[in-house]
């Protein structure tokens, strides 16, 4: 028996004594150790930089399909619905947790219970690892309340429930394609983002320098406000809607249903506007498309308001601002201006509207009201365009 070694097929094989064969090989198998098949399901994958989580302790408890999650955690967690092929009776929760590669993690700290009379079930720690992770796959009609300190972040996936309450300090709070009655988030600095779209009432309140941003939200009630965070939502279908912010800006894509916003600093952002609008804001500036009409009420204490509408729009305007610009596309009939305290006011009708049609209603005392004329293909600010 032989190793071939370089030039070995230009001289021929060289023998090489039994002595160095097994030292080759054992350098060769130090190499690249062997992993038990275990160690390797539970072990992540490996990025520089970054501590590799491992599979540390999992729980399977026999629940009712119907039932309520609590989770008071100083670390992340990720909540997911019970595969429904895997698990057709709906009647388990499965709970994992993951801990870093070479860190200390006291699993007597964490307490995993089901109480079958209440249907309620816990997971409940104050101290472990904040760089741990818990996962929870529950059933689907399960509601939530889960609440992690520090920088404990929270991700509930593809789910459906009554109630799913969230609550973190300085922690990401993400739910993704999730239908409830009743959605309610609330972080003291972390940032609230919502993917896919979510169904049902929300109430979303993040405080200090916290951000929201949002895909599609449908339901019947909205409630979102920041304080120093940018507010922005893409597409927002509501009958009722209520936005604020302290400081920061709100930017919003395309909006359907009546929606009152207000901003004391920030700026006002809407690109598609189809329902009753009311925009305040008192140091920032507004800037509004209005594809289809409902009354629309916009005023800047401090700063200036836009005013965009397409050409056919039928409606009645009232324009009031140190200065009004008014676009030449646009013709305003019965149009009055009078001037008055250091400013002007123009009254005028869209495509022989009467009073009694739907209005809008611009104020700017100490800035400009522009009024210009824009398509719907404009509003969508397709890149290139």
């Amino acid at each position: 028996m032989f190793v071939p070694t370089l030039g070995s097929w230009q001289s021929g094989p060289r023998l090489i004594p039994s002595g160095t064969r097994a030292r080759l090989w054992a350098a060769a198998r130090r190499v690249r150790p062997a992993i038990p098949h275990g160690l390797a399901e539970r072990s992540c994958v490996s990025i520089p930089g970054v501590p590799r989580r491992v599979r540390r302790k999992e729980w399977s408890l026999m629940v009712s399909p119907f039932g309520l999650l609590q989770a008071r955690l100083p670390c992340d967690i990720t909540v997911r619905p019970l595969d429904p092929y895997q698990y057709p009776n709906a009647d388990r929760v499965l709970v994992r947790v993951n801990g870093v590669e070479g860190g200390d993690l006291d699993l007597d700290s964490i307490l995993v219970r089901y109480d079958e009379a209440l249907k309620h079930m816990a997971i409940l720690s104050e101290t472990i690892d904040h760089h741990a992770s818990v996962e929870v796959k529950v059933p689907l009609k399960f509601d939530l309340n889960i609440k992690t300190s520090g920088t404990g972040c929270v991700k509930v996936k593809e789910f459906e429930c009554d109630d799913c309450r969230i609550e973190t300090e300085q922690g990401i709070s993400i739910v993704q394609s999730v239908k409830s009655k009743k959605l309610h988030i609330q972080t003291k600095g972390g940032k609230v983002i919502c993917l896919g779209t979510i169904l049902g009432n929300v109430d979303i309140r993040a405080s200090e320098k916290s951000t929201v941003n949002i895909n599609k939200l449908q339901g019947n009630s909205v409630n979102i406000s920041t304080e120093d965070g940018l507010l922005k939502a893409e597409c927002l279908y509501s009958e009722s809607s209520s936005l604020s912010s302290a400081a920061g800006d709100i930017t919003l894509g395309s909006i359907h249903g009546d929606l009152t916003v207000h901003s004391k600093m920030g700026n006002i952002t809407i690109d598609s506007l189809n329902g009753h609008l009311n925009a305040s804001t008192h140091q920032g500036a507004i800037d509004v498309y209005v594809s289809k009409m409902g009354n629309v009420n916009l005023k800047s204490q401090k700063g200036s308001v836009t005013v965009k509408v397409p050409s056919s729009l039928q409606a009645h305007l009232q324009l009031s601002g140190s200065k009004v610009d008014v676009n030449p596309k646009i013709t305003l009939q019965e149009m009055t201006e009078v001037s008055q305290n250091n400013g002007i006011t123009i009254n005028g009708l869209m495509n022989q509207t009467s009073e009694n049609e739907k209005w809008i209603k611009a104020k700017a005392p100490n800035g400009t009201v522009h009024l210009k004329s824009q398509s719907w293909f404009q509003s969508l600010r397709l890149k290139g365009s």
